[in-house]
């Protein structure tokens, strides 16, 4: 399954990039984190594994993240006509996936973000896969959508579900 979604962001793309990496602030926009860890390398750079827990309910979702691309390596200077590019593939019971991740600069103060998502399924997950695929495109807009409104507004979504 592939599918890709984008949003535009009303700050500069080197503010975007930095709250993104900054892991202190993965909590108040991806909702549903309980923790990630890395494992193995430093956070955010190449070849890095993380242990990543998510909980959405009762239900409990424990995978594997490793960065599989950062271009540039050096984000702190990026000519504004260049693409920069975030990879990642994450493994869990039964479902691989990768997400391939664009920021583009549209302006002094706009940026667009890219997200285009393949998984593939094995055992049961196979079976049920095609008839979710709405539920993981809704998904991952929402993650966006959180990350939109933490970036522009100071929304944490541990606070709006109280």
């Amino acid at each position: 399954m592939r599918y890709t979604v984008s949003i535009e962001i009303a700050l500069p793309r080197e503010r975007v990039i930095q709250l993104l990496e900054d892991p202190t602030h993965r909590p108040k926009w991806l909702r549903g984190l309980v923790s990630h860890e890395p494992v193995r390398g430093e956070d955010g750079q190449v070849g890095t594994e993380s242990r990543v827990v998510f909980r959405s309910g009762q239900q409990t979702m424990e995978c594997t993240e490793t960065i599989t691309r950062r271009e540039p390596a050096d984000l702190r200077r990026v000519p504004t006509d260049r693409v920069v590019h975030f990879e990642r593939e994450i493994t869990a019971d039964g479902m691989w996936n990768a997400a391939r991740e664009q920021l583009t600069e549209v302006g002094p103060e706009s940026t667009l973000w890219v997200s285009e998502n393949e998984y593939r399924f094995t055992g049961p997950m196979r079976l049920a896969a095609p008839f979710m695929r709405g539920v993981f495109i809704k998904q991952s807009r929402q993650h966006m959508q959180d990350f939109k409104a933490f970036t522009e507004q100071g929304t944490d979504v541990r606070e709006a579900g109280r």
